[in-house]
């Protein structure tokens, strides 16, 4: 029987070049170089992953090699063992103790747009 909820799989053979795109949730165990998106669902690269790709998902949790940017519109999560080349935007960030980032990041909270009867100007003004 196929469980409906189990997520897709790009085995640790597999080697996958170009644009991945879907509406389900995935797991990489392989090696995919190109683009990932999956605008509303759970992007997990496996431990066993490499991957030369930029990422987009709404949520992506990393135990591999990744070499790319990721944009999530909820979390990110790198967990220990990992490595991340690249740029991180999201709402959320965790980073475990020994996972590997090199690179910039971007913690947004939605549509970045200024806020209103903040009782300052909407003009200039830096940190």
């Amino acid at each position: 029987m196929a469980v409906e909820n189990s997520p897709a799989r790009i085995g640790k053979t597999i080697m996958i070049s170009g644009e991945v795109k879907g509406g389900e949730d995935l797991i990489v165990d392989g090696r995919v170089e190109g683009t990932v998106n999956l605008a509303e669902s759970r992007l997990t690269i496996g431990p066993n992953a490499n991957v030369s790709a930029d990422l987009s998902a709404k949520d992506v949790l990393i135990l591999g090699r990744v070499q790319g940017n990721v944009v999530a519109s909820g979390r990110v999560e790198l967990r220990a063992g990992c490595s991340v080349e690249g740029d991180i935007r999201a709402l959320r960030l965790a980073v475990e103790d020994n996972a590997v980032f090199r690179g910039k990041v971007d913690l947004t909270q939605g549509v970045s747009k200024p806020l209103e009867g903040s009782g300052g100007s909407s003009a200039g003004g830096g940190l």
